[in-house]
């Protein structure tokens, strides 16, 4: 793996010195100053999480169940600049952050949504602030940054789904010399968990990751990308989107997603093989939307991801409880999506969708698993005026497992999750 990484990115950077556009986006640098931007994103979230099989004074890894319910409010608010590049052959820029928690509403007892770190008294912090910084560096259309970054690779990806980011520490280059292909390599040797200020609360060794994603024509691409996480685990990835447009409001889609995933040296996070792939078909008319998909698990283990990012799970069955990854697990998935815009009420939108597993393998003498979940959404964004932009979301889950002792989650609940939103642009 260090070969190959190390190889792309010097393809990358030879690219970027030749003549393979008229114009780069270094070329167009207007300066350090006149490209930059200042945005503050708000994100509030109320989260309940009702545990229907009752009270638990245990932690189960994740939730503090003593009152049989989990229940916290919090503030979310990023403060992040990224400066412009310096004009001639090498660019030069400085992106930084703040990301800060605000603790609005929690509770000994009902602690554990995964918005505040939790104090020695068991409840959620009060404020929490994580800054940090990242140099960056560009050569016509390929970019090298170092420092701390959000990170949206299939094989590393920072999590995104409480009120803050995880934040990765190291380098990223992202090359896109040729039209239509991206090429990306990176080192990242530390990843901070949502809840916490520290540079690696998720104990990262090292990963080293590469991939490339080309599209073919308008409606047809592909993706490969490869990890590996030192002591850990080898993850390769691979994706195909296919887009086959039937009249002006009508569309088919089809995307494959497909993981392979094994232990590594020392193991740290377990035995690991796995393979796993999902497949989506969508059927668009007009505003309505209508999807199938199916998800299918194999190997001698279920899919691991999270030393590698919260959010390395790339698949269509992974939804807001559940990810239905377990050993050997099938699940089947039917969606429906409903834009008001064609009604006279853009902004406004509704999802609904249920997904089933089954013939999970929990070891000898457990019973075959089985798990589902219902999703229900809908979310308002302001369109004009003041508070262009500001939105409204209501994520509501209903989930439930046949053997919740060893359900891959937790144990059967309902979850209710509402969202405000609200993106400023200063710069």
């Amino acid at each position: 793996m260090q070969v190959m990484k190390w190889s792309v990115i010097a393809l990358a950077v030879a690219a970027g010195t030749t003549q393979m556009a008229v114009a780069s986006s270094q070329s167009e640098s207007k300066g350090f100053v006149e490209d930059s931007s200042f945005n503050i994103f708000n994100r509030m979230l109320y989260l309940n999480r009702d545990f229907k099989n009752g009270a638990d004074s245990s932690t189960d890894g994740y939730n503090a169940k003593e009152n049989g319910y989990i229940e916290e409010t919090g503030l979310g608010i990023r403060l992040m600049y990224e400066s412009g590049f310096t004009q001639g052959t090498v660019g030069v820029g400085f992106d930084a952050h703040s990301l800060s928690s605000i603790k609005l509403d929690s509770g000994r007892g009902r602690t554990g949504t995964g918005q505040f770190a939790t104090t020695d008294d068991g409840r959620g912090d009060d404020t929490q602030t994580e800054v940090g910084g990242a140099i960056k560096f560009r050569v016509s259309d390929t970019v090298l940054k170092y420092g701390n970054q959000i990170v949206g690779s299939p094989v590393f990806s920072t999590d995104d789904a409480r009120i803050l980011p995880e934040v990765a520490t190291g380098t990223y280059l992202v090359s896109n010399e040729i039209e239509g292909l991206e090429l990306s390599a990176g080192r990242f040797t530390a990843i901070s968990r949502q809840t916490a200020t520290g540079r690696d609360t998720r104990e990262l060794t090292e990963a080293n990751i590469v991939g490339a994603s080309y599209s073919f024509t308008d409606n047809f691409s592909g993706a490969i990308h490869a990890s590996d996480i030192e002591d850990h685990f080898k993850k390769q990835y691979i994706n195909l989107n296919y887009n086959l447009p039937l009249a002006d409001t009508q569309a088919l889609n089809f995307d494959l997603n497909a993981y392979r995933t094994e232990d590594d040296g020392r193991k740290l996070s377990g035995d690991v093989d796995n393979k796993i792939w999902s497949l989506a078909a969508a059927y668009s008319l007009g505003a309505h939307k209508f999807t199938l998909a199916h998800q299918r698990s194999s190997g001698d283990t279920g899919y691991k991801y999270g030393i590698d990012g919260g959010g390395t799970i790339w698949l269509s069955n992974s939804v807001q409880i559940s990810d239905f990854d377990s050993k050997d697990e099938r699940s089947w998935q039917a969606r429906y999506d409903l834009d008001m815009a064609e009604y006279g009420v853009p902004g406004l939108s509704f999802m609904a969708r249920y997904i089933t597993g089954d013939n999970i393998d929990y070891g000898s003498g457990v019973d075959e698993g089985e798990e589902n979940e219902f999703n229900f959404e809908t979310k308002y964004v302001i369109q004009e005026g003041a508070a262009k932009d500001l939105s409204f979301r209501v994520r509501s889950a209903i989930y439930r497992a046949n053997n919740s002792t060893n359900a891959n989650y937790s144990s059967d609940l309902n979850d209710l999750r509402l969202i405000v939103e609200y993106p400023l642009s200063v710069l």
